[in-house]
């Protein structure tokens, strides 16, 4: 690939194409459908529901992250991902506005060329 496009035609500094919709799946509280060339991920968010998950403090809100690949079992690098992303969202959130309750996040791949994949640090 020195210097040429690759397998798939795009010059090197190209990214693939890339779209967002928000809100593809009615019965969540909010949604979006996610893809990158062939790669597509569906993100569901259902909450804030009354009760925090056992060990987590009633005072702040808690945040489930679920990750499902796109076939198989979930195995130790989703629950990476999930362990990842919801460190993140905590930064993030406000969890004292909602105490004692859980917001779920569940994504689903539902097709992987290679861009879901990240490298933990």
């Amino acid at each position: 690939m020195e210097g040429g496009s690759r397998a798939d035609g795009r010059n090197p500094n190209q990214l693939r194409p890339f779209s967002c919709t928000g809100n593809p799946l009615h019965r969540a509280h909010g949604s979006a459908r996610w893809a990158q060339g062939d790669t597509v991920v569906l993100a569901a968010v259902y909450g804030p529901k009354q009760g925090t998950r056992k060990g987590e403090n009633p005072e702040k809100a808690s945040i489930e992250v679920v990750w499902k690949p796109k076939t198989g079992q979930i195995g130790r690098q989703e629950r990476e991902y999930e362990m990842t992303l919801r460190r993140t969202l905590q930064s993030i959130c406000l969890l004292t506005v909602h105490p004692n309750t859980t917001t779920s996040v569940v994504l689903q791949v539902v097709g992987d060329d290679g861009s879901v994949s990240f490298h933990m640090m």
